[in-house]
C-alpha cells in the first residue's frame, strides 16, 4: 500500500477507495523478482569467472531486461502528449426533467471524476504549448457504470463526417518524406488538405485564435462538439451539447511565449496542474449544457447536427448544472494516465446519441484504438478503467485477464444457471436506446444543410476583440509563411477572404501572394460576445510572480509584499543570480528558488522588481533590466519596489500601464494586486 501524499487524501471516494487495493510502495521492502523470489545481488551479470562470459541461466537479469525492453506501449494516434488528475463532480441541481443520468439526479451529488488533458497533434515526446487545440476528456465513476465525457478547447471540428478522419490526422501530422514538423500544422500536407476541404474553414479560424495557446490547463474551455441526446425517466428525449467552464476564466499565451516556453519548460502545462494542485489550489470547471427540444431546430440558419457548427451561447443560452474539482495528482503516470481508456460510446442510461457523423465514427474508432494501445479487450480491467459499480457478463478469455469467473454457464439463453447473469428491464436501470424514427436511402453523402462553409466562421471573427484579431492574424502568417508552394498559400487566401476579405488582404501581403478579388466575402453582420475571452473572468489567485532580488533589500516593504502576494494566493519564486539565501538590511533571510540561467521571464505572469546589491554588480543589473523588458514587452504587469526604478527604463512617454511603483505610493500594495489580476495591457506602446 502507498504511503504519499497523495494516498489519504480522497478517502472515502469510492474510485479511491478501490484504487488502494493496487497500489503498493517499496519504501522498506526486501527487492525480489517478479516472481516473488528475494534478489541477493542486482548490480551485475552472472559470469564463468569474473572477467568470464554471461551465463545463460542468470534467470534474473533475462527477466529484467525483458521488462524494460516492453515497457512501452503504442501512443495514441492523436492526442499523445497529455497528463491527468482525480477529481470529484458535484451535482448543482437535479436535471431530472430531462435526463435520468444517474449524477445529475440530486442537488449535492457527487460522483468521482479522472480528468486527462491533451494536445490533439505531436508525440508523447513533444511540448505542451505547441499551439493547437487541445483535448479535455473526463471520466465519471458513476453507480451506473463509467461514462466519458470527451471535450475539446475549441467548440466545432475539423470535418462534418467521419469518413475523412484519416485522412485530416495525416494531413495535421508530420509530413511522411522526412517526420517534419513536429506538433505544428505549419506545413504544405495540411494546408494543401485545409483549402481543398472547405468544411474546415472554421475549425482553423478556432485553431489560430488564442483559445489554442492556453496560459494553463485550469484556464481553458471545454466544448463537447458533437451533439448527444438526453432521455428521462418517461422515455422523453433532448438535444444537448456540453461545456466545461472553468471557474478562474479562459485565458491565453501569446504566440511567441508558447514557442519561448516550449523549448524552455516543455512541461509547463503538467508542471502547473501538477503544482496548483499540490497547493491545494484545485482546478475547478462548472458543467454547462446547452438544450433543444426535438423539432425546435427548424428555427436556426444552422444544422444542430453538424460538427462544423457551434451552438451560440445568445441562441442556445448554457445552463450550468454542476461543478468539477480537481483535487489529487496521480501516483503513477503510466498506470493511471497512460493507461486510461476514455470512449464516447461509454455512456449511461439517460445519455444517449444523435445522428451527429462524426460521433457516430467516433463510437467505433476510440474502441478499436485502445484495443491496439493496450492490447486486449480486457483494458477496462486495469484499475483507472475499471468502473465502481459490480460488472457480470458472458465476456471471457483474451489477453491479460485478470477476474477469474467460477461460472460453468458462459452463454446466454441458458437454464442450467437461470439464466442468469439476468438484463435489467429500463425500469430496473438497464441501458435502452432511444427509439428515433430513421427512415432512407443509403446514400454517402451529407446534407445541404452543412454545407454553409463560411457564415459561422466570420461571426466568429465579427466576434473577437481587435486584439484578439491581431494575434489570429498573426497565427495565420506564421502557418502560411511556413508553406512552401505558393499555389496553397493563394488557395488558403481566396478561403479566408469568403470570411473576411481585410483579414485575407493583411495575410496576403505578409506571404508574398496577390491579394484576393471578386467580392467573395460572405455577406455576415452577427456577433456573439460568448466567443471572445477579451472579457473573461479575471482572478489574481494561482497567477505565478517572479521576485527579482539580491542582498540588502528592505525587510519591511517587501516582507509586506510577500504576504499580500500570499494572502491572495499567488504562487512566487525568488529569483536572483545564485541559488542560496540573500539577506535584507535588517537581517531578513530569503531562500532563492531561481535563478536568471533557470528560469526565463515568460514563465511568469507578473514580475515584483526589489533589485539590492551584489558581488558583481553589473552582471546583476544587466540581468535584472533584461528579465524585466522582457515582461514588459510582452504587456505584462510589474511591481516596482521603492529602491527599483533603475533596473526598468522606462517613461511616461513609453506607456506604463500596468506597471506600478512603490516610491512615494502607499496604495502599492493593492494597486498591484489589481493589475495582476487584469494580467495584460495592450495599450503599450
Amino acid at each position: 500500500m502507498g504511503d504519499s501524499k497523495n494516498f489519504k487524501k480522497l478517502s472515502g471516494n469510492r474510485k479511491t477507495d478501490q484504487l488502494n487495493q493496487f497500489r503498493v510502495t517499496n519504501k522498506g521492502k526486501r527487492l525480489t523478482s517478479n516472481e516473488g523470489v528475494k534478489i541477493s545481488n542486482n548490480e551485475y551479470t552472472l559470469k564463468a569467472g569474473v572477467r568470464g562470459p554471461n551465463l545463460m541461466e542468470d534467470i534474473h537479469f533475462f527477466e529484467k531486461q525483458m521488462h524494460f525492453d516492453h515497457e512501452r506501449i503504442p501512443e495514441r494516434v492523436v492526442q499523445a502528449r497529455g497528463f491527468g488528475a482525480h477529481g470529484e463532480f458535484e451535482c448543482y441541481k437535479s436535471m431530472q426533467q430531462y435526463t435520468k443520468a444517474c449524477f445529475l439526479q440530486e442537488r449535492g451529488a457527487k460522483t468521482p471524476v479522472f480528468v486527462r488533458f491533451s494536445n490533439l497533434q505531436g508525440n508523447k515526446g513533444s511540448s505542451d504549448t505547441t499551439l493547437g487545440p487541445r483535448g479535455f476528456s473526463t471520466k465519471f465513476y458513476t453507480e451506473d457504470g463509467n461514462y466519458d465525457l470527451l471535450m475539446f478547447s475549441v467548440p466545432v471540428f475539423i470535418l462534418h463526417d467521419a469518413y475523412k478522419f484519416a485522412d485530416a490526422i495525416h494531413a495535421l501530422n508530420p509530413e511522411p518524406h522526412n517526420d517534419i514538423p513536429q506538433a505544428s500544422s505549419a506545413h504544405d500536407n495540411f494546408w494543401d488538405f485545409v483549402v481543398n476541404n472547405p468544411e474546415s474553414t472554421h475549425f482553423v479560424m478556432w485553431a489560430m485564435s488564442d483559445r489554442t495557446a492556453p496560459r494553463s490547463w485550469r484556464m481553458m474551455q471545454g466544448f463537447s462538439i458533437n451533439t448527444f441526446r438526453f432521455v428521462n425517466e418517461s422515455g422523453k428525449s433532448t438535444y444537448v451539447r456540453f461545456q466545461w467552464k472553468p471557474v478562474l476564466g479562459v485565458h491565453s499565451l501569446l504566440l511567441d511565449e508558447a514557442q519561448i516556453i516550449a523549448g524552455i519548460d516543455p512541461d509547463y502545462h503538467r508542471r502547473d496542474l501538477w503544482d496548483a494542485i499540490e497547493y491545494g489550489a484545485f482546478p475547478e470547471y462548472e458543467l454547462g449544457v446547452q438544450i433543444l427540444e426535438e423539432g425546435e431546430s427548424a428555427e436556426f440558419d444552422f444544422d444542430i447536427l453538424d460538427p462544423t457548427k457551434l451552438w451560440p451561447e445568445e441562441v442556445v443560452p448554457v445552463g450550468v448544472i454542476g461543478k468539477m474539482t480537481l483535487n489529487r495528482n496521480v501516483d503513477n503516470y503510466y498506470s493511471e494516465v497512460e493507461q486510461v481508456a476514455f470512449n464516447p460510446a461509454n455512456v449511461i442510461p439517460g445519455i444517449d446519441f444523435s445522428d451527429d457523423p462524426i460521433l457516430q465514427g467516433r463510437l467505433f474508432a476510440y474502441r478499436d484504438t485502445q484495443m491496439h494501445r493496450l492490447g486486449s479487450p480486457n483494458f477496462n480491467e486495469i484499475p483507472i478503467n475499471r468502473s465502481v459499480c459490480p460488472v457480470h457478463n458472458y465476456m471471457q478469455g483474451g489477453y491479460m485477464k485478470q477476474f477469474i469467473s467460477v461460472d460453468r454457464v458462459n452463454y446466454q439463453k441458458n437454464s442450467l444457471a437461470n439464466n442468469f447473469p439476468v438484463p435489467s428491464h429500463p425500469s430496473e436501470g438497464g441501458y435502452t436506446h432511444y427509439p428515433e424514427k430513421v427512415e432512407g436511402y443509403k446514400v454517402k453523402a451529407v446534407p445541404d444543410s452543412f454545407k454553409d462553409y463560411f457564415s459561422q466562421p466570420k461571426i466568429f471573427w465579427n466576434s473577437l476583440s481587435f486584439i484578439e484579431k491581431q494575434h489570429l492574424i498573426q497565427a495565420l502568417c506564421f502557418q502560411l509563411s511556413k508553406v512552401q508552394s505558393h499555389s496553397i498559400r493563394e488557395k488558403a487566401i481566396q478561403m479566408l477572404s469568403h470570411v473576411d476579405a481585410g483579414m485575407a488582404t493583411m495575410i496576403a501581403d505578409y506571404v508574398g501572394v496577390e491579394p484576393p478579388s471578386g467580392g467573395n466575402q460572405v455577406s455576415v453582420t452577427s456577433y456573439f460576445p460568448s466567443l471572445s475571452i477579451a472579457n473573461a473572468t479575471k482572478y489574481p489567485i494561482t497567477l505565478r510572480v517572479g521576485i527579482l532580488i539580491g542582498h540588502n533589500f528592505d525587510d519591511e516593504e517587501v516582507g509586506d509584499i510577500i504576504h499580500a502576494l500570499k494572502k491572495h494566493g499567488i504562487f512566487i519564486d525568488f529569483i536572483s543570480e545564485k541559488l542560496g539565501t540573500i539577506t535584507g538590511v535588517d537581517g531578513t533571510k530569503i531562500t532563492v528558488s531561481q535563478t536568471f540561467l533557470t528560469t526565463n521571464p515568460n514563465l511568469y505572469d507578473a514580475l515584483y522588481v526589489v533589485g539590492g546589491s551584489s558581488k558583481r554588480e553589473k552582471k546583476f543589473n544587466q540581468e535584472m533590466m533584461n528579465f524585466s523588458m522582457e515582461v514588459y514587452k510582452h504587456y505584462k504587469p510589474i511591481g516596482v519596489a521603492t529602491n527599483a526604478e533603475k533596473y526598468l527604463p522606462v517613461s511616461g512617454e513609453n506607456n506604463l500601464l500596468g506597471v506600478v511603483f512603490a516610491k512615494n505610493n502607499p496604495n502599492f500594495k493593492d494597486e498591484f494586486i489589481t493589475v495582476i489580476a487584469e494580467r495584460r495591457f495592450w495599450e503599450r506602446v
